[in-house]
């Protein structure tokens, strides 16, 4: 995998260290929920603005080229 930014890494590492529930069937919610809280606290300091988290996007879409 492709060496990701800080701020992208702090993303992925919050989905991955999230609890999930086998049960919910794909239905990985919580996960989310922890990337979306990490996106906002790692952008707390830039600015959160549509550029910044679709460059997160498209940082971690092209992770595994």
């Amino acid at each position: 995998m492709t060496k990701l930014s800080p701020t992208a890494q702090a993303v992925l590492d919050a989905y991955w260290k999230s609890p999930w529930d086998p049960s919910l069937q794909h239905e990985d919610r919580y996960a989310i929920a922890a990337a979306l809280r990490a996106v906002v606290l790692e952008l707390k300091y830039f600015g959160i603005t549509e550029k910044n988290i679709l460059a997160i996007a498209a940082e971690l879409d092209g992770a595994n080229d």
